[in-house]
C-alpha cells in the first residue's frame, strides 16, 4: 500500500506539471487571466530593475557568460509587454517597460556599449516597440526624457542613412558596425525594418517621406529577389556576388515585419470615399496567403528553418519569432479589415497549440504542434506564448486601431532625431526639424566610407545555415 501511495503521489505530480495551461480561448476574461500568468513567467527571466542590474537588457550577451540573450531581444520583449499592456489594461509592469525603452534609448537605440554586437535590425526592435507605444496610446515618459515618437523617428533616420547603392543597387547592411562580423551581408531584415517604420511613420505624422522610403525599400526588396514571385521571404545575401547568391532560409520574423508594413501603407493610402484596391492591397493579401501557408501548414505556427519533424536546431533569438508573427498579424487585421477572417483564424488555431505547449504553471515550450509541453524554456518561449494569447484579444473591447498624430496620438516627435549616431559607413546630412512636435521633412543623405578588408565567411548552405536570422554565431 505504501508503494502504491508512493507511486499514486508521483503521478499526480506528473500530470500537475504537465497539465496545459487552463484557459477558454472564447473568454476575453480567461485569455487574460492566463495570459497574466504566462506574463509573470516571462518577467522571471529579466533582472534589469533589480539593484545592481542594467535596466532593459535579458541576461547576456552570449559571450558576457551572464546569460543567453543579445541586446535586441530586449527591445522585442518590451514591445510585447506594451502589447499586453494594450491588450488587457494590466499596468503591472508599466514602469518597468518605460524605464526600460528610455534607459537604452542612448543615440536612437545605438547605446555604445552595445555596439560589439549591433545590427541594424536590432536597434530596429526597439525602435518597433517605441513606435508602437506611440501607436497605443501608452503612457509617455516625463517631458525631460526621450519620447516614444522621437524614438523611433530617429532610428529611422540612422537607417535611411545606411542606406547604399554601391553594392545590390540599394539596401542595408546587416550590421551597423563595419568591425561586426555580417558587415558584407544584406538581408531582408534591416531594409524590413526601415520599410515598417516608414510605412508607421508615414500614418502617424502623415509625412509623404516616411511613405516615400517604405516603397524604395519595399520596390528594392521585390527587385533583388529577396521577396521573389510567389511571395516567399528570404533572408539576404552577401554583396561581393552583387546579392544575386540568395540564402533561402525563410524566417517568420521576416515576413511578419513585411506583412504589417504593407498593412500600414494600406491604411495609410486607402481613402474611405473609395472602395477601389490601392497598389498595397495586392502584395498584401499574396504575402499574408503565401506565410499563412508556409508557415502555419497544420494551423500551427512552426519555424520553418529551425524547426524540424525530428529535431529543433532553433537557436535562443529564433526561438522568439513566433510571437512577432503573432502581435503583427493582429495588428494588420485591424489596419487591413479584409484579412481578419483569414489570419484570426490561423491566430486562433495556433494560440490552441501554443496553449498545451504550456503547463498549468504557465510555463511554456517552444513545439506548439506536440500537444504537451516540450520542456524546452526561455524568454522566447514565453514572449511567444504570451503573444499568441493576446493577440487573441485584438478588435475586442476598448481595443482599437493604431492612432495617430490626428487620432489620439499624444507621443512627441523629433524629426531630426538620430544625428548623434556611431558612424557606420556614412554620416546623415543635416535634417530639416521643423516643428519637433511635428512631422517635418526627413532627409538622409548617405555619404559613403567604405573600410576595406573586412570579410565575413559565408555560412555552409545547409545546417548552418539554420543559424542565419538574429544569431550573432
Amino acid at each position: 500500500m505504501a508503494g502504491m501511495a508512493s507511486l499514486l503521489t508521483i503521478l499526480l505530480a506528473a500530470t500537475s506539471v504537465y497539465a496545459a495551461l487552463d484557459v477558454d480561448l472564447d473568454s476575453a476574461n480567461s485569455i487574460q487571466s492566463a495570459a497574466k500568468v504566462v506574463a509573470k513567467n516571462l518577467l522571471s527571466y529579466y533582472h534589469g530593475d533589480e539593484p545592481g542590474q542594467i535596466p532593459g537588457i535579458l541576461p547576456g550577451p552570449p559571450d558576457s557568460g551572464r546569460g543567453p540573450y543579445y541586446w535586441w531581444e530586449g527591445g522585442a520583449l518590451w514591445g510585447t509587454m506594451v502589447d499586453y499592456w494594450h491588450y488587457t489594461n494590466d499596468t503591472t509592469y508599466n514602469a518597468i517597460t518605460t524605464q526600460a525603452l528610455v534607459f537604452q534609448s542612448e543615440n536612437s537605440y545605438q547605446p555604445r556599449n552595445w555596439t560589439g554586437s549591433m545590427g541594424n535590425d536590432d536597434k530596429g526592435f526597439w525602435a518597433m516597440s517605441a513606435m508602437l507605444a506611440a501607436e497605443v496610446g501608452f503612457p509617455d515618459p516625463p517631458p525631460d526624457q526621450p519620447q516614444w515618437l522621437a524614438l523611433a523617428q530617429g532610428v529611422f533616420n540612422q537607417l535611411a542613412g545606411g542606406w547604399e547603392t554601391t553594392y545590390c543597387a540599394g539596401g542595408l547592411r546587416w550590421q551597423a558596425v563595419w568591425a561586426n562580423n555580417g558587415i558584407d551581408y544584406k538581408n531582408t531584415i534591416p531594409t524590413a525594418i526601415l520599410f515598417n517604420l516608414g510605412a508607421r511613420l508615414a500614418r502617424y505624422t502623415g509625412n509623404e517621406t516616411y511613405a516615400m522610403w517604405a516603397e524604395k525599400s519595399w520596390d528594392w526588396l521585390v527587385g533583388v529577389g529577396y521577396v521573389d514571385d510567389e511571395f516567399n521571404v528570404y533572408d539576404g545575401a552577401h554583396y561581393q556576388n552583387n546579392c544575386t547568391e540568395i540564402n533561402k532560409a525563410q524566417f517568420s520574423y521576416n515576413a511578419a515585419t513585411l506583412i504589417e508594413g504593407l498593412a500600414y501603407m494600406h491604411s495609410f493610402t486607402s481613402s474611405e470615399s473609395t472602395t477601389t484596391p490601392n497598389k498595397w492591397q495586392a502584395p498584401l493579401t499574396s504575402l499574408t496567403n503565401r506565410t499563412l501557408t508556409f508557415f502555419f501548414p497544420e494551423g500551427i505556427i512552426i519555424e520553418r528553418p529551425c524547426e524540424l519533424p525530428t529535431t529543433v536546431g532553433c537557436n535562443t533569438d529564433q526561438l522568439s519569432f513566433k510571437g512577432y508573427m503573432h502581435r503583427w498579424l493582429a495588428t494588420s487585421t485591424q489596419l487591413a479589415p479584409f484579412l481578419a477572417p483569414t489570419i484570426l483564424a490561423a491566430l486562433r488555431s495556433s494560440t490552441a497549440g501554443a496553449v498545451k505547449a504550456c503547463t498549468a504553471e504557465g510555463t511554456c515550450g517552444f513545439r506548439w504542434t506536440t500537444g504537451e509541453y516540450d520542456g524546452s524554456t526561455g524568454a522566447g518561449q514565453q514572449m511567444s506564448a504570451l503573444a499568441a494569447l493576446v493577440s487573441l484579444l485584438v478588435g475586442g473591447e476598448g481595443v482599437g486601431k493604431p492612432l495617430t498624430g490626428v487620432t489620439g496620438g499624444t507621443s512627441v516627435g523629433d524629426p531630426g532625431a538620430g544625428n548623434g549616431h556611431v558612424a557606420v559607413v556614412g554620416e546623415l546630412a543635416p535634417v530639416t526639424t521643423g516643428d519637433r512636435a511635428g512631422a517635418g521633412v526627413v532627409t538622409a543623405v548617405l555619404c559613403l566610407s567604405l573600410v576595406a578588408g573586412v570579410v565575413w565567411m559565408a555560412m555552409d548552405e545547409t545546417v548552418p545555415v539554420m543559424k542565419r536570422g538574429k544569431g550573432k554565431e
